[in-house]
């Protein structure tokens, strides 16, 4: 099993215009990468619900609507607010700003379903 995290170059900052979300490809990933305007988040991009991509949601504030059934989902936690919900939530990622491009901090390896990864 291969263990660790790595920084991978994403998208330039200039494509992501303020408070809307842009997905990128990683491996067997994709990730909706945000520019809340002040910084960038990034969060699975497929709704915990029935999978619409985050990356076309609305954002409000630290959240993104889902564009499919408006579920909200929290871009700190990953978890789903509205409708309340104990259980969905999606990953998050760590972002940096580097030489104008946004770079992901993503686990090494494939993911592994039966671990919730």
């Amino acid at each position: 099993m291969i263990e660790g995290k790595k920084w991978v170059r994403t998208l330039q900052c200039a494509d992501i215009p303020e408070r809307e979300g842009r997905p990128f490809t990683v491996g067997e990933r994709v990730i909706a990468i945000i520019n809340l305007g002040d910084h960038f988040v990034a969060i699975d991009d497929r709704c915990p619900h029935m999978g619409a991509p985050l990356s076309d949601g609305i954002i409000l504030g630290n959240l993104v609507v889902c564009p499919l059934h408006a579920y909200k989902v929290d871009l700190n936690t990953g978890r789903v607010t509205s409708p309340p919900n104990d259980v969905a939530c999606n990953e998050t990622f760590r972002t940096r700003v580097e030489d104008g491009a946004v770079f992901l901090e993503i686990p090494n390896g494939p993911r592994n379903p039966a671990r919730g990864e």
